[in-house]
């Protein structure tokens, strides 16, 4: 079993295509590429956990009929577009507004808002958020999960520990601490 992270899919919100400006001539488009790519990746008895902002727009069946095209077995944490038909949609093995776990051996405090401090940050935990749609500049041991930063696709923990890789040579600024 893999355990995968994701949020922000925005399924059936049409200002994932005009604010979020993502590559897609419609939204049935928008929906049946992000469905593909979480199944292509995300194996049914594989963990998600999805940070918020599942769906808006779309009537409760049709959230319904996406939430079971989707494999795994899948945890929202609630996001500030998550309605009614999203929170109330079977399929979702959990449903809240936070969470802490660990996934081999790491730490992880879960919410859809990016947090200034977290429990657990002076001891290595990692915060995961999605809602900024890859717009916050990166803070140490903090990372945005959301479809948009991360190729329209739930990512893994390594996935997520390498993200930022590429800046670990570079000096940091005066006062800063450097990426962990």
């Amino acid at each position: 079993m893999t355990v995968f992270f994701t949020s922000d899919t925005h399924f059936g919100d049409t200002r994932a295509l005009r604010i979020d400006k993502r590559p897609f001539a419609s939204l049935a488009e928008h929906d049946a590429v992000l469905i593909a790519n979480w199944n292509e990746r995300v194996g049914a008895a594989d963990e998600i956990w999805h940070l918020g902002d599942f769906a808006l727009g779309p009537p409760p069946e049709r959230v319904r009929a996406i939430l079971a095209a989707l494999n795994g077995r899948k945890h929202l944490i609630v996001g500030n577009n998550d309605g009614p038909a999203t929170l109330e949609a079977p399929g979702w093995d959990s449903v809240g507004h936070y969470a802490e776990i660990t996934v081999d051996g790491r730490r992880f405090v879960l919410c859809h808002y990016a947090f200034r401090t977290w429990n657990g940050t002076g001891r290595g935990a990692l915060n995961l958020h999605g809602h900024s749609h890859g717009r916050l500049t990166p803070i140490p041991r903090q990372y945005d999960v959301g479809v948009d930063p991360q190729g329209l696709r739930p990512v893994t923990l390594a996935e997520i520990l390498v993200s930022r890789r590429g800046r670990r040579g570079m000096p940091s600024a005066p006062g800063k601490n450097a990426e962990p």
